[in-house]
């Protein structure tokens, strides 16, 4: 089939981290198919630098939300006088309906919302099986990342022991057992540094996993710079360790050996997608966790990952190792 040239897409994707990396997979494939297209993607401002290096940009539209969803009055402005070729709107908003397009493929409620995010976004496409997932780096992205995590020196673990929510933590000091034995001498990171990730407000945990390092092992990548920059940063690690969270998901989209640690979230639908990428979880399930008199998210204080033991986790990370070395 012949190709039609020139192309105009609007994207209209999420405004959380997770759910935007997640989206990357349907996005590279509509690129892919149309090569010469011209990319318009409409997002959070939080997830606005994650595209700053898709090809075929044109444009990005940060989306601030609004009261009474006037950031969708916003869009409409900009982008509701253009003729779009096709139209891909994942948060189901009245603006997809509304502007000119030839096809439009739309997050709709015969979706079905208990599949995992990447099987969803596949079946606003159409597509039976999900498309690999990927990230896009700008040459400043990737400049601030070398200057972070240096070329040609050891291997390196990266760390996630944060995430936006505590429910969904694993215990810091359960962190630091768990890298301990790694990088031990008899560990399967032996002579590796460990770079320690976290998003901006999230830093004291990490910060106290990173000054539990042995000297000259640590690498500081807490709060530094923007989400696209960080997940540069993650590209550039061997493995990757982390709760349920924004940056496992973009070092798993990044190709990256990925663990991501599970308990009080839905891996059926939130596990890290790419080629090398598992989960290890809690015994209990989500909705197990949280089953107890008094349960408030709001008013929660503390992990509820606790029966999520090191000797698990510790056995998780040597398999998949163990896999890659043998792929």
């Amino acid at each position: 089939m012949l190709l039609i040239m020139h192309e105009k897409i609007l994207f209209i994707t999420s405004s959380r981290i997770g759910d935007a990396v997640l989206s990357n997979g349907i996005l590279n494939y509509l690129l892919s198919k149309y090569p010469d297209s011209r990319l318009t993607v409409a997002c959070g401002p939080l997830v606005v630098s994650l595209y700053e290096g898709v090809p075929q940009l044109e444009q990005i539209i940060s989306m601030k939300k609004q009261s009474w969803n006037r950031h969708w009055i916003g869009l409409w402005k900009i982008v509701g006088l253009k003729k779009w070729d096709i139209v891909v709107d994942l948060r189901d908003s009245a603006v997809s309906r509304l502007v000119l397009a030839d096809r439009r493929y739309i997050m709709g409620h015969k979706i079905n919302k208990s599949a995992h995010k990447s099987q969803q976004n596949a079946a606003v496409l159409g597509i039976s099986e999900p498309p690999a997932t990927r990230m896009w780096f700008s040459a400043a992205q990737q400049d601030k990342a070398a200057s972070l995590i240096p070329e040609g020196q050891v291997p390196v673990l990266g760390i996630g022991p944060t995430a936006n929510w505590i429910g969904k933590t694993w215990p810091i000091e359960n962190f630091k057992g768990l890298t301990t034995r790694l990088i031990s001498k008899d560990g399967p990171f032996a002579g590796w540094r460990v770079a320690v990730f976290a998003a901006p407000g999230e830093e004291a945990p990490a910060r106290d996993l990173l000054s539990s390092l042995p000297d000259g092992v640590g690498l500081d990548l807490i709060a530094k710079g923007t989400p696209g920059e960080a997940a540069a940063c993650l590209a550039r690690c061997q493995f990757y360790i982390g709760n349920d969270s924004g940056l496992m998901h973009a070092a798993a989209a990044a190709g990256v050996p990925t663990l991501g640690l599970f308990g009080a979230s839905y891996p059926e639908i939130y596990a890290p997608f790419g080629p090398c990428a598992t989960y290890v979880r809690t015994p209990e399930t989500f909705d197990e966790l949280t089953a107890y008199e008094g349960y408030s998210s709001r008013t929660l204080t503390q992990s509820l990952m606790g029966s999520l033991t090191v000797d698990a986790v510790y056995k998780a990370v040597c398999s998949l190792h163990s896999q890659r070395k043998a792929a």
